[in-house]
């Protein structure tokens, strides 16, 4: 018997929908629909539990299996409340752990922001 229950997600920011940045300008609105995201992963304690949530086997970690990024427990919390606040980041109580995860659908958006060219 499993004690997993399945949170709905509840995005503060949208998933970036903006066109490659190779293809044109970004308008004001697609910025400011990107921007968070960017933000986010700006800081370097905050990339490194993003790659840690996305890299971890099973596509999910456990705060206990990624906290160790050089900062205090506490502050891990704060850059993952950061990291779900822009919508990177998903996240499910499981008794006294929290599981993190990233969904398909951001690493799809991120990487079609960030793709290349056509025929590059």
């Amino acid at each position: 018997m499993s004690n997993r229950v399945e949170l709905p997600v509840v995005d503060t920011v949208a998933v970036p929908c903006c066109p490659p940045l190779t293809e044109r300008p970004f308008t004001a609105e697609e910025a400011e629909t990107a921007a968070p995201m960017f933000k986010a992963l700006g800081d370097p304690v905050r990339l490194r539990l993003f790659s840690a949530v996305a890299s971890h086997e099973g596509g999910e970690a456990c705060v206990c299996d990624i906290s160790e990024v050089g900062v205090s427990q506490p502050t891990v919390s704060h850059h993952l409340k950061k990291l779900k606040e822009a919508g990177l980041l998903t996240s499910e109580r499981r008794g006294t752990w929290v599981y993190y995860r990233v969904e398909p659908s951001v690493l799809a958006a991120m990487g079609k922001l960030l793709a290349p060219p056509a025929g590059a």
